[in-house]
């Protein structure tokens, strides 16, 4: 399968939910749900994990896509993700990146290919 980068630089087919949902894996999604609500102090339940990843604009997303900045500004900009962007890597980039460098690292990497 082919690596499905979302705009933040989050590799969405590494991703366990999206995994789980892929794979139609109930007790999958209940585990990330499990995960996710400890991790970020949120109550979810595994239908807030359903996620096709967050490039797709008729799937399934998880529930904050809905108020991604880093989504929503990729979508304005109309880029394939951030380091398409002439702005890369913006403020809102570099705080998420203190979440999840591995995402900074793609983003680069993709960065240096074009």
């Amino acid at each position: 399968m082919e690596k499905i980068i979302a705009y933040c630089g989050l590799v969405c087919t590494d991703c366990p939910a999206y995994i789980a949902t892929r794979n139609d894996d109930q007790e999958g999604l209940k585990k990330v749900a499990e995960q996710w609500s400890k991790e970020f102090k949120e109550s979810l339940a595994p239908e807030d994990c359903l996620c096709d990843g967050c490039l797709t604009s008729t799937g399934r997303q998880i529930s904050h896509c809905s108020e991604c900045e880093i989504r929503a500004c990729s979508i304005e900009k109309n880029v394939r993700n951030c380091a398409h962007c002439s702005d890369c890597s913006c403020q809102k980039l570099e705080k998420f990146f203190g979440f999840a460098p591995e995402a900074k690292t793609t983003l680069e990497g993709i960065r240096r290919r074009l």
